[in-house]
Formats: structure tokens, sequence, C-alpha cells
């Protein structure tokens, strides 16, 4: 069975789960969220879902504090089997014009900036659960395993 509206985070603050799924039962308690803290960790998480619900939405910071950022990590996305139908979030603190170009031609769904006190972040999953949840038809994904070996 599906989660209700189930929303992988994708940010290396260990903290920054807790404010969201604070923040998102006032305002968009449908959301359900797995957080990942590196974009490592994510291509993994993506890989195990070997005949299961994915996501249904990503939330993904720039600098994940890692070799690998979240530019690395949309690319990955836009051209995995499944992910790819993904819509994915751009969250993050740098508002610098070419990051948010880069992040369009790299294939972002969205761009939006983190707020800076929880009634933002409440406002935020208002304005996140009106568009992706009550808005836009997202398409069940169902992750397949790749059989590499063919």
């Amino acid at each position: 069975m599906q989660p209700k509206f189930l929303i992988l985070l994708v940010d290396d603050d260990r903290l920054l789960v807790d404010i969201l799924r604070k923040a998102s039962q006032v305002s968009f308690p449908e959301a359900s969220f797995i957080q990942v803290f590196s974009a490592s960790e994510a291509i993994s998480y993506i890989h195990a879902l070997d005949d299961k619900w994915g996501p249904k939405l990503i939330l993904l910071d720039i600098d994940l504090g890692a070799t690998l950022n979240g530019f690395n990590l949309l690319a990955f996305l836009r051209t995995h089997t499944e992910a790819r139908f993904l819509p994915i979030v751009m969250l993050t603190v740098d508002e610098l014009p070419t990051t948010i170009g880069t992040a369009y031609t790299v294939g972002v769904s969205s761009f939006t900036v983190k707020p800076a006190s929880f009634e933002g972040w409440k406002n935020y999953f208002a304005t996140l659960k009106l568009y992706w949840f009550s808005t836009v038809t997202i398409p069940p994904i169902r992750f397949r395993k790749l059989n590499y070996w063919k």
C-alpha cells in the first residue's frame, strides 16, 4: 500500500526533518518524510525501491556537504527509468540567478528558498500542499529492480 504523501528529503541538516514534520502537521498532515543526508544515500534509497512505491515528491538541497551535490543527484534522477517522473523541488538558501538557472537547466521541477522561521515553514507547506497535493496530478511510481546485466 502506498503511503499518504511520501516526501523524500535530501538534506545534510539532521534537524531539518523535525522542523518539517512539525510544520507539516499543521499545514500538510497528509505528508510523511524520509530523510537521507547525501546524494549517495539518496541513490542507494532509489536503488533499494525494488518493486515498491517511491516518494511522490523530492525536496532537494544543493549543498550536501559531500563530493556529490544536489545538482549531481538531480542529473542522476532525471536519467533514472522511474525517478525521472518524480517532481523535484530544490530547497536551498542560495538565491543566485546562476544557481536558479542551473537548477532548471538540469531538470528541477521548481526552485524554492528555505524559510527562515517556523511560521514560514508552515506557510511553505500550506503552499506545497495546495500545489503538489491538491492541484497537480502526480503519477504513482512503482520502482522496478533494473537488471544491469542485460
